[in-house]
């Protein structure tokens, strides 16, 4: 009996030990991991900006910015410095989404991404509904980088106006019997510069051919007419003329020829 009253005193010291504060305080219980720090993306240094979708980070892997189309070509410059103000140098949280593509976080936990569509730097891709989305159509709306640039459609190739034309044919029948017709044609010089020396071509559509001319010398083969000029009537200063006329045969329609070319140049028609 005496025995199992020492048991029970030495039981009550240990659990009394056990719960006794240490310098007046009490001992901390033990922590155990946090699920939200074990699943945090890993964190590394932009080091090079290629463009407003692309970098290289610090351990040498260069990767692409998921979700966000190519830079177009008036607005790469704008996407590439955004990107360059944003990221380079930086801490970033990395999330692989595929081989070779990313998400990019900033430290305060703004998505890269949404920020440069947001400020209508680049243009998303693969995207349907949803933040990027609803950006998207906002820095649109607002005009805001490559939208205020009218560069949404800019990876088209530009077109470049043709020169005006430096000249303007009319070609007039003046007369027609059966089997022959007589036509004048004038040249006008509509530009600056001085012609000296001309060659004037046209196309016969209904097989017609020149017989005799005068002003001029022609020379045809099959419907392709080349008239030469004659000495006097070489030069046609700017905002002159000359005129030429020719006797033809025909036989049937005898339209109009639809083109002119001066010295290689195509003219209008009046």
């Amino acid at each position: 009996m005496a025995a199992r009253k020492h048991i029970l005193v030495l039981l009550t010291l240990l659990t009394a030990a056990c719960t006794a504060e240490h310098d007046g305080r009490a001992l901390p219980a033990p922590r155990s991991s946090s699920p939200a720090s074990e699943g945090k993306a890993p964190s590394t240094k932009v080091s090079a900006v290629v463009d407003g979708r692309t970098v290289d980070l610090a351990d040498g892997t260069r990767a692409r910015i998921s979700l966000l189309a190519e830079p177009t070509s008036c607005g790469a410059a704008a996407a590439r410095e955004f990107a360059t103000k944003t990221l380079l140098g930086k801490d970033v949280s990395v999330t692989s989404v595929s081989p070779g593509e990313v998400s990019l976080a900033l430290p305060d936990g703004t998505d890269y991404a949404l920020a440069a569509v947001r400020a209508g730097m680049l243009r998303t891709a693969g995207v349907e509904g949803g933040p990027l989305t609803e950006a998207e159509t906002k820095a649109s709306q607002a005009k805001l980088g490559l939208w205020g640039q009218n560069c949404s459609d800019s990876t088209a190739p530009s077109t470049v106006p043709p020169p005006p034309s430096p000249c303007v044919v009319v070609y007039r029948i003046t007369s027609q019997w059966p089997g022959s017709f007589q036509a004048d044609v004038t040249v006008r010089n509509v530009s600056t510069a001085l012609i000296d020396g001309w060659t004037l071509r046209w196309r016969f559509a209904d097989g017609q051919t020149v017989s005799q001319m005068w002003n001029a010398t022609v020379s045809q083969s099959g419907a392709e007419v080349s008239v030469t000029n004659a000495g006097y009537t070489a030069l046609i200063v700017a905002d002159g003329s000359v005129s030429i006329g020719f006797n033809g045969a025909v036989s049937g329609p005898n339209s109009v020829p639809e083109s002119f070319t001066l010295n290689d140049a195509p003219c209008t028609t009046g």
